[in-house]
């Protein structure tokens, strides 16, 4: 089949988010002027450089409160901060629970029961059994097309990573499966990996 998203897809479903997959999660953590903590996982997310190390996340809803936006984005146009924090398999409950359309004033990691840290580099929290956090620091937000479609792109300042991940020198993501959006409400985790090399090396 053949379809102009423009003129619709003509299925039950739309196929979009099942195509481009599996795409990882960045579970977004930030902290709002007035201190209050928020917690999201967002899976139109990725690293998008190596030096300096750089990652993006897209928002494409709104909230009544959150002029236009929701809340992580409101949080990073006025603090400049966020922390993306690694989602493992275990906590795929604990990371749904967090994806409500709370208000405001509700803390994420209270709300799911989600021990936190401070960071070290920003002012923000993080998860404090992750796998991996990246502390970054917002270099730009991108409003794109769409009513509520807006990129936030940061620098990464501020790397943990959990002891148990590192295996031989490198951070492996077999010792914790990482969790992976599919489309509609299908998700997926790593379980095997393998290598190859490019032509030449």
């Amino acid at each position: 089949m053949f379809y102009k998203p423009a003129d619709g897809h003509g299925l039950p479903h739309n196929p979009f988010n099942a195509i481009v997959t599996p795409r990882p999660i960045g579970w977004i953590s930030t902290r709002g002027a007035g201190g209050q903590n928020n917690l999201a996982p967002y899976s139109f997310f990725n690293a998008v450089a190596y030096v300096p190390p750089q990652v993006m996340f897209a928002s494409t809803g709104a909230k009544a409160d959150r002029d236009g936006t929701k809340d992580s984005v409101s949080n990073i146009r006025e603090t400049g901060v966020f922390c993306v924090n690694v989602v493992e398999y275990a906590m795929r409950d604990v990371m749904n629970a967090s994806s409500g359309d709370l208000p405001r004033e509700v803390d994420e990691f209270d709300h799911a029961g989600i021990d936190q840290t401070p960071c070290l580099e920003i002012d923000c929290a993080r998860v404090s059994n992750a796998p991996a956090a990246l502390e970054c620091r917002m270099t730009q937000i991108v409003k794109i097309e769409g009513a509520h479609n807006y990129v936030v792109f940061g620098e990464v300042v501020g790397v943990h990573l959990r002891d148990d991940t590192i295996v031989d020198g490198r951070f492996d993501v077999t010792t914790f499966s990482p969790l992976s959006r599919m489309g509609y409400r299908d998700y997926t985790h790593v379980k095997d990996v393998f290598e190859l090399k490019r032509p030449g090396e």
